[in-house]
């Protein structure tokens, strides 16, 4: 069994919310948010996680739309998830991220957190809820 964690990221045009998983991909935390400067300065900073905490997989938000379909913002992200992944030499797999801001928020707003203190950590709490849904489904899939 490989227990590398896995890497959830939430991208948004400013920000990436990252995401961890433990090694046995039952929980995810989530780890921190970085604001975006360019596809170079956003894969070294993620490289720099990925041999830090030795990720063997990452899993892009994918925003579907209601009705099912991808968007200009899905294939925006399925591009920069596959390029992400080619230039860490890491595999890469999407989730639909449908309504996880939404949730985010409103756990983070029931735990009491104001929406300044929100602010810098919503993006990696939307990570965590979408590397534990794809965890989820995936753990699933292969029980007997």
């Amino acid at each position: 069994m490989d227990f590398s964690p896995w890497l959830g990221v939430d991208l948004g045009e400013k920000r990436i919310g990252l995401a961890l998983s433990d090694g046995l991909k039952i929980v995810a935390q989530p780890l921190t948010v970085f604001e975006r400067t360019s596809r170079k300065a956003d894969f070294e900073f993620v490289g720099q996680l990925v041999q830090e905490h030795q990720i063997g997989k990452i899993i892009v938000g994918l925003p579907v739309q209601m009705d099912g379909q991808e968007g200009a913002m899905a294939k925006w992200c399925r591009d920069y998830g596959a390029a992400l992944g080619k230039t860490l030499d890491l595999p890469v797999d999407w989730q639909d991220e449908s309504l996880t801001s939404e949730m985010a928020a409103g756990a983070m707003a029931e735990a009491g957190y104001s929406r300044k203190k929100m602010k810098g950590k919503l993006d990696a709490v939307a990570a965590a809820l979408i590397l534990q849904s794809y965890m989820d489904e995936h753990r699933q899939q292969t029980l007997p």
